[in-house]
């Protein structure tokens, strides 16, 4: 016969011819005596004891008592994979018998030391303890409080057993014999040393951890055994388990994904890996890690002063970015002025220019759009400076470059860089920046190669948007700025952009972030600036009309039948299908027309848009209106002429000149309208006398929407700024709405940590096309 005492214990007994006989006398019932039999009972139990021992809660048999231990003990069994984990109490060391915390007889009667002894044991008070080892150990209370039997699996197991060494008596833990679970006490960032030797143009890392007084790892094979794997047990020889906390393992994995060739570290990468500021790591190093060393402490303590030559007055966030970039450039390090747009990123960098000019040139790269408002700027701000703006109607190019020198800045669009290449690589330039650097978002065209040819002392990307899609387009920044940082592209994929794009490895994102936090500063608008009027988005869904529908529906279909037709075994052809058809669904969200000219179905989305129109200018606004399709923009044209309505208008083929006298006309007065080609319109202009802005159409990627809208909410605004996004209902537009949350996210996960999102796959797209919009 088996009693269960625990989930994970029981007890086994062998019943007798003599335990039969016994039963019999008793009956199925028991045995009733009279009470003056006490004396000859007691006598029977004794006598019995040669046959079973006999549990008796009967008082006045003159038995000696005890109080039971109600302490409570941990019972741990290894099973499969991890253990099995009760806690019990027992009554009395002399004896087998466990129990459950408060459960079972309050008294029992058995045989200890030849003598029956009354056990009395105090329920509540093995409640109350059992409780309160539970909510001393976190495991334990995090799995479940209310009970006390529970189940893990291996790490988790091993996580149980490092806090009880750090919580309890070793003595109450049971196991069973020779089935122990051996972990080390976790082995501390302390233990860890780090050795650092010049190598070439590197640093060569290497080190150790104690383990304990005996035993001393090689970094390299601590490596080695954490592996790819989550856990920080590692498995040792002898079955037992060596545990690391989190922070050195962490701390090593970092060191592991941050080391190319090997243990080989880039110099800027050691930002990464040592707190200069602190001496929270063991690090021995040779002489050049030294001067090195001190070298960044140096910078990092810089505190420079406001050019005297600046005529601007810098709000105190400006100061602290000029400063910032004044540090980094003592560094030998690039930088990437990441500020939201609008927070005056342009009058930083010529401050931080009037410090160096003195020294040599500097080179300006940015849009052709933009090229005239760093000329602009630097005449307002900085007047001691000469800048030249560098153009096709140029004479002699190569001798323009070539002479150009101290306190003079050259200002060049990325299309002449990109075609005159050979004449600016060869200049030594003291500065370079680029403005609006995602303009090198892809690492292969030849803008970007001509840009990673020059040849500066201090680099400058300035962009509110380092990251729009996918995590290349960082690597592409940061090669420009510090190449070799990130490693190559090969490697930053496989170390970086793989693992957290599609693994969301946390690990990876979280070396990723130390590596380029150093040489980025990012602040937003509701972080620096309080003064600046409210900003308020609002989507506004357009209800499309029966024809609307039926046609779009229709529309949708044919996508879906297209698609399905496709027999292309190459990815890239396939994903240009799929976003052709998902073109024509977006064209036809905002006017049926966009598809076939010749389709007379009205549009709802210029119906509501029109509505708006009217009561924004009978309440005396202006505003901005944003479309990527400038056929769409013609139709809007149409609808404002026959209304009367005054408009500005600019898309990408508007000639510079002209653009800039149309966007002085707006802020002068001229036009109660800005329309604006989302691409053509999103960098570099300031419009602030509109205070609504509309976006006819939403755009993939919510940062391209943001660098239009700030066009209007940016320094100089004085009223509250409203921004209407028109989505057409239960179409593929409000799908892309969806999308803009994981693409903001991306960017987030990088500069500030938050959880992410990757690019959007072959299967995502297609589940744009299929079924209704919500």
């Amino acid at each position: 016969m088996t009693i269960k005492e625990t989930n994970n214990r029981y007890r086994v007994l062998n019943f007798t011819d003599k335990h039969l006989k016994l039963q019999d006398l008793l009956g199925k019932k028991g045995l009733e005596l009279p009470k003056e039999a006490k004396s000859e009972l007691a006598g029977f139990i004794q006598k019995a004891d040669s046959i079973m021992h006999i549990n008796c809660n009967m008082d006045g048999l003159g038995l000696p008592q005890i109080a039971g231990n109600p302490e409570t003990r941990i019972q741990l069994t290894p099973k499969a994979e991890g253990l099995s984990v009760a806690l019990i109490v027992r009554p009395t060391e002399k004896l087998e018998m466990r129990y459950r915390p408060g459960h079972g007889k309050a008294t029992i009667t058995s045989q200890i030391d030849d003598a029956y002894t009354i056990i009395t044991r105090d329920l509540k008070k093995e409640v109350r303890l059992a409780r309160e080892l539970i909510q001393s150990c976190t495991i334990l209370s995090n799995e479940n409080a209310d009970t006390d039997e529970w189940s893990f699996d291996l790490e988790g197991s091993l996580e149980l057993l490092t806090e009880l060494q750090s919580k309890v008596d070793p003595g109450i833990l049971e196991w069973p014999q020779g089935k122990k679970i051996a972990v080390t006490r976790p082995i501390t960032l302390e233990s860890l040393r780090i050795d650092v030797q010049k190598e070439n143009d590197w640093f060569a890392l290497d080190g150790e951890i104690n383990i304990d007084q005996d035993q001393v790892w090689k970094m390299s094979k601590m490596i080695e055994a954490l592996g790819n794997g989550k856990s920080r047990f590692i498995p040792l020889d002898d079955g037992s388990f060596l545990a690391l906390t989190n922070e050195l393992k962490k701390e090593i994995e970092k060191i592991a994904r941050i080391a190319e060739k090997g243990n080989k570290v880039h110099p800027l990468r050691m930002h990464a890996l040592m707190d200069f500021e602190s001496e929270s790591i063991k690090v021995k190093g040779d002489t050049h890690w030294d001067n090195f060393v001190k070298k960044v402490r140096k910078a990092l303590s810089h505190k420079a002063e406001i050019p005297g030559l600046l005529q601007a007055d810098l709000r105190d966030y400006q100061v602290d970015g000029f400063r910032w970039l004044s540090r980094l450039s003592q560094m030998d390090s690039g930088a990437c002025l990441a500020d939201d747009m609008g927070l005056g990123k342009t009058i930083q960098t010529i401050a931080l220019i009037l410090t160096k000019a003195d020294k040599g040139p500097c080179l300006v790269v940015a849009p052709t759009s933009v090229c005239y408002n760093w000329v602009n700027e630097i005449k307002a701000f900085a007047p001691s400076l000469t800048s030249y703006l560098f153009s096709e109607v140029l004479g002699d190019k190569k001798e323009m470059i070539a002479k150009i020198s101290k306190m003079e800045v050259l200002i060049c669009s990325y299309g002449l860089l990109q075609r005159y290449t050979e004449l600016f690589e060869k200049k030594e330039w003291e500065v370079i920046v680029l403005d609006e650097a995602q303009a090198i978002k892809n690492p292969s065209t030849q803008r970007t190669r001509a840009t990673s040819n020059l040849k500066g002392k201090f680099k400058i990307a300035l962009t509110g948007t380092p990251i729009e899609n996918h995590l290349t387009e960082l690597w592409s920044l940061f090669n420009f700025i510090n190449p070799g940082l990130l490693g190559s592209l090969r490697s930053f994929q496989e170390n970086f952009a793989n693992p957290i794009q599609k693994d969301q490895c946390l690990a990876a994102r979280k070396a990723l972030r130390d590596l380029v936090l150093p040489f980025t500063l990012r602040r937003t608008k509701s972080q620096v600036l309080t003064d600046l009027p409210a900003r308020t988005e609002t989507n506004l869904i357009v209800e499309l009309s029966k024809e609307e529908e039926v046609f779009y529906e229709a529309m949708r279909q044919k996508a879906v039948e297209n698609l399905a037709g496709i027999d292309e075994k190459d990815a890239g052809q396939r994903k240009l299908h799929i976003f052709t058809e998902i073109t024509k669904l977006r064209r036809a969200c905002c006017h049926p027309s966009l598809i076939d000219p010749g389709i007379t179905i009205a549009s709802s989305k210029v119906n509501l848009f029109k509505e708006l129109i009217v009561n924004l200018l009978d309440n005396h606004h202006k505003a901005l209106v944003f479309s990527q399709y400038v056929g769409f923009l013609d139709i809007i044209r149409k609808e404002l002429d026959q209304m009367g309505v005054s408009y500005q208008y600019l898309d990408g083929s508007t000639p510079i000149n002209a653009r800039k006298k149309r966007v002085e006309d707006f802020q002068g007065g001229k036009g109660d309208l800005s329309l604006i080609s989302l691409k053509a319109g999103g960098l570099g202009l300031n419009l602030t006398a509109a205070d609504y802005v509309f976006l006819l159409d939403p755009w993939w990627n919510p940062a391209v929407e943001n660098q239009a809208s700030d066009r209007a909410h940016r320094i100089g605004q004085q009223r509250p700024v409203t921004i209407y996004r028109l989505i057409s209902k239960n179409t593929i537009e409000e799908k892309i709405i969806k999308l803009h949350k994981s693409k903001q996210d991306l960017a987030a996960e990088v500069l500030s940590g938050a959880e992410g999102s990757s690019q959007l796959t072959e299967k995502e797209l297609l589940e744009m096309i299929g079924g209704r919009g919500a």
